[in-house]
């Protein structure tokens, strides 16, 4: 029997061959055959290994090769068990080749650093040398076939950074584990990147596949595609040029961001153009400071390790040389680059907290300090960390939590630093090209419909033949309609709502079930039948509207101090809502029931196994060592306990399995959850201090309520996102509620809000990077420092850049404001405030109240779920039932308005046409391609937004006033564009039973 399929184990006795891998020096010219016949010396690792494989393919040690006793010794002992250890796999023994110790660097010359190690110029007359090692771990037993069938092995070339070539052993292989991220990301961490005298040489199956397909790998084709099932434990992470990078990334992304929320039209730069831009840097910097006769790096845990760091601390190096080194440490690679990433993701988004700022600022007159702005942001913040990293257990590490918004981000991690390219279904271009064209191609093709031709994007093409025609408008409009004619060539209208293309079409499926119902069958239904006066309104829009069919007017019902003036509301109006937005209403009240009992049903005994677990296992808990897998031929449940074998998350899929992606960060010691309670403690003392300290008037316990409704609500609402890509908002449910308890009281509401709505929604975002990380193998300690000091940064950051511009912007946030700072986002958000803070709910939705039928839709949420439970559990795996989703279902209308029916339309066609029926003709492609096509669409619609913006349209060039022809006007001169209601009232009459 051969040892292929045994693997190593990690193991706390030293010396383990997992810390060096084989290396052998061979001459510059030097061409590598089939046969492995290489002009290398015969003592070397290389050789031996050679003739280790060789006997392992012909079941006996050749004669012919004229050994010595010695080394027919070294080999047995090769392909003996060095450890037998006992583990989860029972009695599961640990393989792996001899580590050849009379090359083993002595603990003196570690610590004393000496030339001998770290100097590349003393290993030039050594027949083997040692470097850190990029070991995966062990992956258990792999899938063999006869050893008849066995081909022979092959040594084959591959590119890499460094000077000397690297056996690297393929998982599963008796030389170790080693491997490497997404196929082709460097070992060595120095030498010439573009330098072709040195190359990494690969020991190969027949059955290749399988070296990167270990059994125990995600049973989702969609990770699969996207994350590689190895780990690089010697790439750096914690270099100079990380964090210099990700802190530029969060105070240019955030500031920019920030700069032009408070502007209409806006644009925001999204962390895709971050991830872009920071690779060609990445590699600029290394091309700058990296030299090839610098010492060699040793990287524990993504840090370099003391020993490195006292040689460049070395006093007879220049203060020069010194700062090169310690700026050229490691090699750009996907973990740095990863890093850098999640900041940009953590910095760009506008923090919700300065909307709060601008909105008592410049609506409600109040004068705030600096510490109250930046106790209030930060706090907000930083409060979703507790929440993610409390709830690890259950919405991370799963491997049913899959995370599809992540893919597209290892996708991008995996295409920019990987060269393995393999035939998919005939084609044979690679990722990275693919990428370049599609990218190309989607940047140049947004200034039609972004600039010169608008009309592509609201192709409302049926209503250009009848503008006026307002049912037409209703049912088949774009703007203002039901977009029953699913048509549109921008691809910023088929991903309003999200990518369709990361979304599974399960859950694409719910969607559109829920579009159909309440959209496309009841909205028509109810409008021209005029229920609740909607008739008398547009069947869509996001604005509300008076009893004379015209948008409300906040300012006639309050006071000069923003106070809510009764007797001008009895005399102005009441508050009428679309057709539309009161279903959409409705939907999210079930969607919030819903979700609570779809997660008791079908995750609730998970959600308690794990808990429980959580108590009484945490001390017994390992830091760092690996469970052997057991020796299996295929994947199966017992591999993966409870995780569904199916195309995709089953809704009943335990949280309690582990794949290849858990096992390998257990390598890694994991972030004290200590670390995340006292972060919660210390936000929340920040917390009370500012809501019973300033002007708020929000009493404590009005805060510790909002973070109960986060807290209560937050794993329903992560394991949603986790799974189906689809977020279901808290925002209308916290404005309710603080509207009930706290009745007229605006500025409280948004800080409720904010404080409810806010803190749950990082947190679910942080989880989603944390589930990056996990994917990308980041150690999880290092995690939360980049993400804690990027939050830090740019709260920092905005709110000096807020404060900014408001003393340098004249007239900032009224209609005066020069070159559109009118503060559009937070205008909203304030008439927001003032309908539920000041106004109140019981307006709309108490006894006799218009909108009172809406709070059935509570009880409606709360029972279905259980129904589908009841019928989808008696059900088999594959059955309609158990891919229900009734918070996905519900909640992703939610989108409705400010979104139309077209956004959901044609997102759920591409998703079909691409997650459905390319998924299943051709396998190959979509795994290779998909993510790949998704990054580069967004990505590059990205940039064209960016450069239409700024090249065009903000500096206000002269000769785009004259544009104007058919193609930019052709869709605003319908019903469509002006969002004409169905029935009309003539000048002076009134719908409703008035105030």
């Amino acid at each position: 029997m051969t040892q292929r399929g045994r693997t190593l184990s990690r193991v706390s006795e030293e010396p383990t061959y997992e810390s060096y891998p084989l290396t052998s020096r061979r001459s510059s010219h030097a061409e590598l055959g089939d046969e492995a016949e290489e002009d290398v010396n015969p003592d070397s690792d290389a050789s031996l290994l050679g003739r280790h494989l060789q006997d392992d393919e012909d079941g006996s040690y050749s004669e012919q090769t004229g050994a010595s006793i010695f080394e027919r010794l070294l080999v047995f002992m090769s392909r003996s068990a060095l450890l037998r250890r006992a583990s989860a796999a029972e009695a599961s023994t640990s393989y792996g080749a001899l580590l050849d110790h009379s090359i083993r660097p002595s603990s003196e010359e570690l610590e004393d650093g000496g030339d001998s190690i770290l100097k590349p110029d003393a290993w030039k007359d050594k027949t083997s040398a040692l470097r850190p090692a990029a070991s995966m771990g062990n992956f258990g037993s792999r899938r063999r076939r006869d050893s008849a069938s066995h081909s022979r092995q092959r040594f084959r070339r591959a590119s890499v950074r460094g000077s000397s070539p690297i056996l690297i052993a393929e998982p599963g292989h008796p030389a170790g584990h080693g491997g490497h991220l997404g196929g082709g990301l460097p070992f060595a961490n120095r030498g010439d990147e573009d330098g072709d005298e040195d190359a990494v040489i690969s020991i190969d199956q027949a059955d290749g596949d399988d070296a990167a397909d270990p059994p125990d790998n995600s049973p989702y084709p969609q990770v699969r595609a996207s994350v590689a099932a190895t780990d690089n434990i010697s790439a750096s992470i914690s270099t100079p040029r990380m964090w210099i990078l990700s802190l530029l990334c969060a105070l240019l992304g955030s500031a920019t961001n920030l700069f032009f929320s408070l502007r209409y039209p806006s644009v925001a730069i999204t962390p895709v153009i971050a991830l872009l831009i920071v690779h060609p840097l990445g590699r600029a910097w290394d091309s700058l400071f990296k030299r090839e006769d610098d010492p060699l790096e040793m990287f524990e845990d993504g840090v370099l390790s003391p020993q490195c760091k006292a040689q460049g601390r070395d006093s007879d190096l220049p203060n020069k040389s010194r700062l090169r080194l310690w700026l050229a440490q490691g090699r750009w690679n996907g973990k740095e680059h990863a890093c850098v990433y999640i900041s940009s993701n953590v910095a760009f988004g506008f923090a919700f907290a300065t909307d709060v700022i601008v909105e008592q600022s410049k609506f409600y007159h109040q004068d705030l300090s600096i510490i109250y702005q930046l106790l209030l942001t930060i706090s907000t913040q930083i409060l979703g960390y507790s929440f993610a990293g409390l709830t690890r257990r259950y919405l991370v590490r799963p491997p049913s939590m899959i995370w599809p918004g992540t893919l597209m981000s290892t996708a991008m991690f995996t295409t920019m630093h990987s060269s393995e390219n393999k035939s998919a279904n005939g084609w044979v271009i690679s990722r990275w090209k693919f990428f370049l064209l599609v990218w190309s191609g989607a940047f140049a093709w947004f200034f039609l419909p972004g600039l010169l031709m608008p009309a592509l994007s609201y192709f409302s093409v049926v209503t250009w033949f009848a503008p006026k025609n307002i049912v037409i408008a209703n049912l088949f409009g774009v703007s203002s309609g039901l977009g029953l004619f699913p048509m549109t060539f921008d691809w910023a209208q088929i991903a309003y709502i999200g990518s369709p293309l990361l979304t599974p079409w399960w859950a694409a499926a719910n969607v559109v079930g829920g579009l159909i119902v309440v959209m496309w069958i009841m909205a028509p239904i109810l409008y021209y039948k005029n229920a609740l006066y909607s008739a008398f309104m547009p069947i869509i829009s996001s604005l509300v509207f008076d009893d004379t069919g015209k948008p409300y007017d906040v300012s006639r019902i309050l006071t000069p101090d923003y106070r809510f003036d009764h007797k001008a509301y009895s005399q102005y109006s009441k508050v009428y809502l679309p057709i539309t937005y009161v279903l959409s209403y409705g939907v999210q009240f079930a969607s919030l029931s819903a979700l609570v009992t779809h997660t008791v049903c079908w995750h609730g005994h998970d959600v308690w196994q794990q808990t429980r677990k959580s108590f009484v296992n945490e001390e017994k808990k390992s830091k760092t060592e690996y469970k052997p897998l057991k020796t299996a031929t295929k994947r199966s449940e017992e591999d993966l306990q409870g995780t569904s074998s199916a195309a995709e998350p089953d809704p009943g899929a335990n949280m309690s399995g582990e794949d290849v992606h858990c096992r390998l960060m257990r390598r890694y010691e994991d972030a004290p959850i200590s670390w995340y309670v006292a972060t919660f403690v210390a936000m929340l003392a920040i917390g009370i201090f500012v809501v019973e300290y300033y002007p708020v008037y929000l009493p404590w316990y009005g805060l510790l309520l909002a973070l109960s409704i986060a807290a209560v609500l937050f794993i329903p609402v992560g394991i949603v996102m986790a799974i189906t890509n689809q977020h279901s908002s808290l925002y209308l449910i916290c404005q309710l509620i603080c509207g009930v308890i706290f009745p007229g009281r605006p500025v409280a509401n948004m800080v409720f809000v904010t404080y409810c709505y806010i803190s749950a929604a990082q947190g679910v975002k942080f989880s989603s990077d944390l589930k990056l990380g996990h994917y990308m193998k980041i150690p999880p300690k290092l995690l939360f420092k980049v993400q804690m000091v990027a939050t830090l940064v740019s709260s920092v950051t905005q709110i000096g850049v807020l404060n900014w511009m408001f003393s340098y912007i004249p007239n900032i946030c009224t209609p005066e404001a020069i070159n559109g700072f009118t503060c559009p986002i937070a205008r909203v958000h304030f008439n927001g405030s003032i309908l539920w803070g000041v106004v109140g709910p019981q307006r709309f939705f108490g006894p006799g109240a218009l909108y009172r039928p809406l709070v059935w839709a509570f009880l409606v949420g709360f029972i279905a779920p259980i129904i589908i439970w009841v019928i989808g559990r008696r059900s088999n795996a594959g059955s309609i039932w158990r891919k229900i989703n009734l918070p996905v279902l519900f909640g992703s209308l939610s989108w409705i308005p400010p979104a139309t029916g077209l956004n959901f339309s044609v997102w759920a066609l591409v998703c079909f046409v691409f997650n459905s029926r390319i998924r299943r003709r051709a396998p190959a492609w979509w795994a290779k391609y998909t993510m790949t096509l998704s990054a580069a669409l967004d990505s590059g619609l990205a940039f064209g937004v960016v450069v239409v913006f700024f090249g065009f349209l903000y500096p206000g060039w002269g000769w785009l006033d004259g544009l104007d022809w058919w193609g930019t006007r052709v869709f605003k001169e319908g019903c469509d564009w002006l969002g004409c209601p169905y029935m009309t009232l003539a000048p002076g009459e009134h719908f409703g039973a008035g105030p």
